[in-house]
């Protein structure tokens, strides 16, 4: 695992909690904009950046991340804003990506620019391990980390095939179907993750559903680390102006860091 991913994990461990890691797409609503409520989430207190790469057919994300990735898109967000993004986090900051963006990009050469920006790892949803001979190589070159998908669906054997496949975390959808806001996190999640703990000693992170602090010490109660994302652009999309946009973002970054702490 890269070393800086690692040390948050290992920090987050000893002080017996699990990790806030905090989504945000490059780009939304400006490029200038997104790094400003990225450093507010951190300021609220979440440990980890995913930096998401926007693109035109997010099949796994649901329409508030789908909204976000269309305004950047419009801004004409490209892999450089990307990496110009990462470089500015001050917590170790993951990419979000699918393929696509990332074949456009050139993969040994975003592999190089992420690891030169100080990013530790990308985050593939829709690449699957057996088409990922390339990235393999462009990932262990450049000491990135690779986190694979994994849902209640996937099997045992495929589970440990996967969890095998990461060198990051083992990032586990806590729910069939897309990104999103839920009133309540899918019991299935506990139980995914147990399972994937008994093929990998990887971190286990959770992501879909969780936006609030109940819901995130709920989570932290048996994950490694807990993902919020739309959660946080929705208080962006709602917010009557950039201020208080980045006050609400701030306030629910530093409820979630509370309930991940209070499990």
């Amino acid at each position: 695992m890269n070393s800086k991913l690692q040390e948050v994990f290992d920090t987050a461990k000893l002080e017996n909690r699990a990790v806030l890691i905090g989504y945000m797409p490059a780009g939304f609503p400006a490029l200038e904009r997104s790094k400003e409520i990225i450093a507010a989430m951190i300021s609220g207190g979440v440990d980890i950046i995913e930096v998401g790469f926007p693109y035109s057919d997010p099949v796994m994300d649901g329409p508030i991340i789908q909204q976000a990735a269309e305004v950047a898109l419009r801004n004409q967000t490209s892999a450089a804003n990307v990496l110009d993004v990462v470089s500015n986090t001050s917590v170790p900051a993951l990419v979000m990506s699918y393929w696509n963006p990332l074949e456009r990009a050139g993969v040994s050469d975003f592999a190089k620019g992420l690891a030169q920006a100080g990013g530790v790892g990308v985050i593939t949803p829709d690449l699957t391990i057996e088409e990922s001979s390339e990235w393999f190589a462009a990932t262990d070159e450049n000491q990135v980390g690779r986190v694979y998908v994994v849902a209640p669906s996937t099997s045992d054997e495929r589970l440990e095939k996967v969890s095998q496949a990461c060198s990051g975390f083992v990032y586990a959808a806590s729910l069939m179907g897309v990104t999103g806001a839920r009133t309540t996190v899918s019991d299935a999640a506990e139980n995914l993750v147990h399972r994937v703990r008994k093929v990998t000693d990887l971190p286990v992170a959770v992501g879909l559903g969780v936006s609030t602090r109940e819901q995130a010490k709920q989570v932290a109660s048996y994950a490694d680390g807990v993902i919020v994302g739309s959660a946080f652009i929705k208080l962006i999309l709602d917010s009557a102006n950039e201020k208080d946009g980045l006050e609400a973002v701030k306030v629910l970054a530093s409820e979630l860091a509370k309930g991940v702490r209070g499990a």
